[in-house]
């Protein structure tokens, strides 16, 4: 049996084992410990519930809209593998999410003592697996006026998306089951433990590091930026790096899903429709607004023409930029943020550095300095008691810089790690003649080019290329 045949069979092996296997997990008996952590149907409140399902159903949508603002940028040979790679995020890491990656976010504190205060970095993976403990009840800590159930599916639309960022880097080249075990070990390794420590109440950076993230500028955007750089770095160049975006429409489309679904991932992330979450909306066009057109005037200033490419890309890095001050800081603020970041991204996409990497669709550029510059803004501007530099002082900006430092090495030399693992068992990169020949055929016997001849390639070839 041909050994690529051998993983797809483990593959379909490891997903019986998990819908076969939920059936049997025994459910923990309520306990003094369990009881303690809930509050009571009547603190929830259905205002509160209502807004969280459809800021998580908005969130949901942004990964579909990635897809679109991904497949619309690549060549038309790959239009189809580059949107399958953001859209089957939503089924991996959806059952990887339930059976352990909620436990290992937000389960019970595994961590040590310092100085008599206790500070976690992973969550225990059995305190929650197959969402066990998890169901109607408010959670008096994390989601106090909502179901538990409903605050652990909206995290979940944050894990979705975030490898699914990742794809744009290494987008052409890259072998579907590779990135499919990539996307299992990236959640496991380097997304729970970052997503533990910033938004646990005992998570080391938010207790011991002060490190403010209102909705995933570091847990999302800067570890999708950092492993889209690892992953760019480790796969190589392709052998066509030069094509033509295939469907600006396409972008646009997707620029536009984005856009609406952000609002969903700033907005509900005060967990509950108040005004902190009013605010959130706010700051969040504003900042988008500001930097699609600093974008296009920074471009027209530089000799380059204003094009729809441009436009999307910068609305993209502003709503990327204010994602972990959303809820922190003014109207006004927001604006600056959109506008700086904008001219800082477009100078690093465009900079001899990156043109020697080939971070296909500009991942670390948009994304990855996107979230460093929404870190260090956020520790100037956010409002709050010792909050930022200006609430604060320079001890609380200087432990967020310790921190922005800590997540980049954490994030870049974990997915680095992570590649090499995954190209040890399973090549990453496909071959020459797959990559000439198109991810869309060689990968998944699909094409989107009409001219193409219609007989497909076969299942056999299929999971030999």
């Amino acid at each position: 049996m041909k050994k690529l045949e051998k993983r797809w069979i483990i593959s379909f092996l490891l997903i019986t084992i998990v819908a076969i296997a939920g059936l049997f997990w025994p459910e923990s008996r309520e306990n003094a410990k369990t009881a303690s952590q809930f509050g009571t149907l009547e603190q929830i409140n259905v205002a509160d519930v209502a807004w969280l399902l459809g800021a998580s159903s908005m969130v949901l949508f942004m990964t579909p809209g990635l897809s679109f603002f991904y497949g619309g940028m690549v060549g038309k040979k790959n239009v189809i593998s580059t949107m399958l790679q953001s859209f089957i995020c939503l089924g991996v890491v959806t059952l990887l999410w339930v059976v352990v990656g909620f436990s290992l976010s937000f389960g019970d504190p595994i961590g040590f003592t310092i100085d008599g205060k206790f500070y976690s970095f992973l969550g225990d993976p059995t305190s929650f697996a197959f969402m066990d403990n998890v169901g109607v009840l408010p959670h008096k800590v994390m989601a106090s006026t909502v179901p538990f159930m409903l605050f652990a599916l909206f995290q979940m639309k944050f894990a979705v998306i975030t490898p699914a960022i990742i794809t744009g880097s290494f987008a052409e080249r890259v072998r579907f089951i590779s990135f499919m075990l990539f996307i299992c070990l990236f959640i496991l390794f380097i997304y729970a433990p970052l997503c533990h420590s910033v938004w646990h109440p005992n998570g080391i950076l938010a207790t011991y590091f002060g490190v403010k993230d209102f909705a995933g500028g570091t847990v999302v955007h800067m570890s999708a930026g950092f492993a889209a750089l690892a992953g760019a770095i480790m796969l190589g160049k392709r052998k066509n790096a030069k094509h033509i975006p295939t469907n600006i429409p396409f972008v646009l489309l997707g620029t536009g899903m984005l856009w609406f679904g952000w609002f969903g991932f700033n907005a509900g992330s005060a967990l509950a429709a108040n005004g902190t979450a009013a605010m959130a909306f706010g700051t969040t066009t504003s900042a988008s607004a500001a930097a699609m057109l600093t974008w296009i005037f920074f471009e027209r200033l530089n000799g380059r023409k204003v094009s729809a490419l441009g436009a999307c890309v910068g609305a993209v890095v502003g709503l990327v930029a204010i994602t972990p001050a959303a809820g922190f800081v003014t109207i006004p603020q927001s604006i600056f943020f959109g506008f700086i970041t904008a001219i800082v991204s477009n100078k690093v996409l465009t900079s001899k550095i990156m043109q020697k990497i080939d971070d296909t669709l500009d991942v670390f550029a948009c994304h990855g300095v996107g979230g460093i510059m929404g870190m260090i803004l956020t520790a100037i501007f956010a409002q709050g008691e010792n909050a930022s530099l200006l609430h604060g002082g320079w001890n609380v900006f200087g432990h967020h810089m310790m921190a922005l430092v800590l997540v980049s090495v954490f994030t870049f030399a974990g997915a680095w790690i992570l590649f090499k693992v995954t190209n040890y068992f399973i090549p990453l990169r496909v071959s020459e003649d797959s990559e000439h020949l198109g991810l869309d055929l060689s990968q998944h016997d699909e094409t989107i080019d009409p001219s193409k001849p219609e007989k497909p390639l076969g299942i056999l070839n299929l999971m030999q290329s």
